[in-house]
């Protein structure tokens, strides 16, 4: 994948990006200002983080910040008039509090992306790739239900949208790395705090993907995507206790700390979660393809033409493909891929909060004021 092709593919376009001030909308918005578009409309709920990201980014000019949320759908309707290119990157991810309010969830990632379909439908819109998770893979939590079921909305509108040309698909992502509310910026707070660190089971194993690995998969599903299609990057795989050990070895001297002070707690598993992911149930992968980057799970209904849209795509075994079942990375490869991230910085909390693209609440700022 080269530059000009992504040059190619979103010059002078018109962009929608909803989520697109959380950890994975912001970097593609971020990145998509490489390209030359025409304007990128970032639509969002948090003004906060609207105010603190057009600051950030200098004001560009060819950025629109649209306060809005995908359950309104006259809102969404508004936003996507005159848009070529689509990344429906706005829901709810986290695995609690949707489980805790699981109506919630619905409305957000089932209805709002209904919602999105539906305004997609009413202009003419070239591409729509639906940014999803691993956890929608045989769901044991509400989180992953609503994925899944977005996921098949999105693909299941390739089959009636009639004469109009638009192409949807979607992306199922593992953990990124930092992303608010993923575990690294909590680790590292506790750590900051002189722990203890709190984590569910240290022998859980997770996918972890960084966010370029996350944005580099999108524009790739945006050039490839033909319809239907769930497109899965090939993660690395860790050991939550190996990613413990490496944070406390090299965060606690930074914040003043002997690592043999961090006292480590295990909490138990969360309702609906799972010790291990999987990225392709068994069913799945009856019909799935792979090449060195992805695996690609055509729609349910797509038939034997599928191998010829994709050539160069092999079938995979047919598997339960889980973070389990892949080499873990060792100690020293997961301080590389943190090194490579900034996540091993000795910032002070306020700091590294905006490092990591977080917009502290007037809670915790006050807190960091007081140290």
């Amino acid at each position: 994948m080269t530059e000009n092709t992504f040059t190619g593919l979103f010059k002078g376009q018109k962009i929608l990006v909803t989520g697109g001030t959380g950890t994975v909308g912001r970097a593609i918005v971020e990145q998509l200002l490489n390209y030359d578009p025409a304007v990128i409309r970032v639509f969002s709920r948090d003004e906060s983080k609207q105010f603190a990201m057009a600051h950030d980014l200098d004001h560009h000019p060819k950025l629109r910040f649209l306060i809005g949320d995908v359950r309104d759908a006259k809102r969404i309707q508004y936003a996507m008039e005159g848009i070529d290119i689509v990344f429906h990157c706005a829901g709810m991810k986290h695995v609690p509090a949707c489980e805790y309010n699981p109506f919630e969830a619905v409305k957000t990632n089932v209805i709002g992306t209904q919602n999105l379909i539906e305004a997609v439908f009413k202009e003419d819109v070239q591409k729509v790739i639906f940014t999803g998770t691993d956890k929608a893979a045989n769901p044991t939590n509400t989180m992953g239900a609503t994925k899944l079921l977005a996921e098949r909305l999105v693909s299941s509108a390739n089959y009636y949208k009639g004469n109009r040309k638009t192409v949807f698909t979607s992306i199922r992502f593992g953990n990124v790395m930092g992303s608010r509310g993923s575990v690294i910026p909590l680790f590292r707070r506790q750590i900051e705090k002189r722990g203890p660190v709190t984590v569910t089971d240290g022998s859980i194993t997770r996918f972890m993907m960084t966010t370029q690995d996350a944005v580099r998969l999108v524009f790739k599903a945006t050039e490839l995507a033909q319809g239907g299609e769930v497109f899965t990057l090939k993660m690395p795989a860790l050991k939550l206790g190996d990613l413990i050990d490496v944070m406390i070895e090299n965060l606690a001297p930074k914040f003043g700390y002997d690592p043999s002070e961090i006292q480590i707690e295990q909490i138990g598993l969360r309702p609906g979660e799972k010790p291990y992911e999987e990225i392709l149930t068994e069913a799945d992968a009856k019909n799935a393809y792979e090449n060195d980057s992805m695996y690609i799970t055509p729609p349910v209904i797509a038939g034997e033409e599928f191998p010829r849209r994709f050539p160069g795509c092999r079938k995979v075994s047919p598997r339960t493909y889980t973070s389990n079942d892949f080499p873990l990375l060792s100690k020293s490869e997961i301080k590389e891929l943190l090194e490579r991230e900034g996540l091993l910085k000795g910032d002070n909390g306020l700091r590294s909060l905006l490092m990591l693209h977080k917009v502290p609440d007037i809670e915790v700022i006050k807190e960091l004021l007081s140290e």
